[in-house]
């Protein structure tokens, strides 16, 4: 997979193949980051988390376009470890980011050290876990004021709605079976 932009932009990185792998595609991915910087986004100093981070290409992509600090959150084995050899290929810094090979879950039962100010949610398709990983994110202030949220989803899963959370869906965008959900908090 080629990184669109940024300091790595050109660059390769290895991803995982099986059941249940979905690289976002760099049209998607472009789109993505387009919609970010829109809205004003600020790379520079910026923390990303990636949850369900697979081959960690959006939080990779951040870090190329100059984000501080990225973690990666991903349950499988093989797939975690080719996000710290994709970025140990690519030269960046081991303090801009972490790896947790852990269930999402017990990671978001607890608050983060410091809230970020950006966070990728790209469940496995089929297993409607975006309800309950967005709440998580909420619940433990993962995120900070004014930050967003952004979840990669099938196309026919329809927008949580947090009627007692203060968050504002600023797009709703269907690419192909991909359906991308943007949160401002």
């Amino acid at each position: 997979m080629r990184l669109v932009s940024g300091k790595y932009g050109g660059r390769v990185i290895k991803t995982a193949s099986g059941p249940g792998y979905r690289p976002a595609t760099s049209k998607v991915r472009q789109a993505v980051f387009s919609m970010l910087e829109a809205r004003g986004i600020e790379w520079e100093g910026l923390r990303v988390g990636d949850m369900f981070a697979g081959s960690g290409s959006l939080a990779i992509e951040a870090l190329s376009r100059g984000a501080e600090y990225a973690l990666f959150v991903e349950k499988n084995g093989r797939a975690a470890s080719l996000i710290k050899e994709n970025l140990s290929d690519l030269g960046e810094d081991r303090k801009n980011w972490k790896v947790l090979k852990a269930d999402l879950f017990k990671v978001l039962s607890s608050p983060p050290v410091k809230p970020f100010g950006l966070v990728f949610i790209d469940p496995p398709y089929g297993h409607d876990m975006l309800p309950k990983a967005l709440e998580a994110v909420l619940d433990k202030d993962w995120v900070c004021d004014g930050g967003f949220i952004l979840a990669e989803v099938e196309a026919q899963v329809e927008p949580p709605r947090f009627e007692d959370k203060d968050l504002e869906l600023l797009t709703d965008r269907l690419y192909g079976q991909t359906r991308i959900l943007l949160w401002r908090k």
